[in-house]
């Protein structure tokens, strides 16, 4: 198995930083704590943009989906990768992303790097956290093959916009959707 350094994932930000000491490595099962407070810290602010849609689950919930692995689908756990960002043993954000393909049999057979979940606590935001973190999990996606990488983001949350427009992603596809009742 390969060092995380020669992955590129335990990569340092540069010292002229104040956060100089913040390590991006793989998850593992005791993060589940952090990784709970910053999801439910992002979980909060996704509620205030769109309560009808998102919710604040319990921090029960969530610890135990990562304590136990269960934040990716059984069928994807090979091909599945959590990151934290971390600074003298607390989770400041982390991200999660796996292998997928369309299942369109239109869509060309591209391996994407699927970007589920991608947080930073609010306290850290803007200190380029949220960068090493995706490019630590198109790094990984790259080294397994993926093509392209593949993210989705509330359309309210225009600060993510324009994060990941500033870092090259750009529109592929539009989800709408309507009431039903």
């Amino acid at each position: 198995m390969a060092s995380l350094h020669s992955l590129g994932y335990a990569r340092r930000m540069p010292e002229s930083t104040s956060l100089a000491a913040i390590t991006i490595r793989p998850a593992v099962s005791e993060d589940a704590g952090g990784i709970t407070r910053v999801y439910l810290e992002s979980a909060d602010y996704h509620a205030q943009l769109d309560s009808e849609r998102y919710w604040k689950p319990s921090a029960e919930v969530i610890s135990a989906r990562y304590r136990e692995g269960r934040q990716h689908p059984p069928e994807s756990v090979a091909e599945a990768i959590t990151l934290v960002a971390e600074l003298a043993g607390e989770i400041l954000g982390f991200v999660d992303a796996r292998l997928t393909q369309s299942p369109d049999p239109m869509h060309r057979d591209l391996v994407y790097c699927h970007v589920v979940e991608i947080a930073v606590r609010s306290r850290h935001q803007g200190k380029g956290i949220g960068e090493r973190l995706l490019r630590a999990a198109e790094d990984w996606g790259c080294q397994q093959g993926a093509e392209l990488a593949l993210l989705e983001y509330l359309a309210a949350n225009t600060r993510a916009g324009a994060f990941y427009h500033r870092l090259g992603y750009s529109a592929a596809s539009i989800n709408v959707i309507k009431r039903l009742s």
